[in-house]
């Protein structure tokens, strides 16, 4: 089953639920069947690791973790502020992302 989420990789977007609440990252990566999203800076543990060929030393590692998208909202490209999405086709006929609050074409 395909879901469409609000959500695409290399988004801006704003943390309004959870430890992170506030921050704001850009999307590294969406995983559509758990609806989660990894982003940048949002959201770090650490975790520890083994001596190996990429890090010899081993130790404590800190990695963004998942989020779910429901607590995240799409950045208005015009004032930076959260906004909700809508879809509508532009004048080629493609359905595109358009901020709510100012009507702006999201890429």
């Amino acid at each position: 089953m395909s879901v469409k989420l609000h959500i695409k990789k290399g988004d801006m977007v704003y943390v309004n639920a959870g430890d992170s609440k506030g921050q704001q990252g850009k999307v590294l990566k969406v995983d559509a069947q758990k609806q989660r999203a990894i982003v940048e800076g949002v959201n770090i543990s650490k975790k520890a690791t083994k001596p190996n060929a990429k890090n010899p030393q081993g130790g404590i590692i800190e990695q963004e973790s998942a989020i779910h998208i429901s607590n995240l909202q799409v950045l208005d490209p015009k004032s930076g502020k959260p906004t909700r999405i809508g879809r509508k086709q532009n004048a080629a006929g493609k359905l595109v992302r358009f901020a709510k609050k100012s009507g702006e074409e999201i890429k």
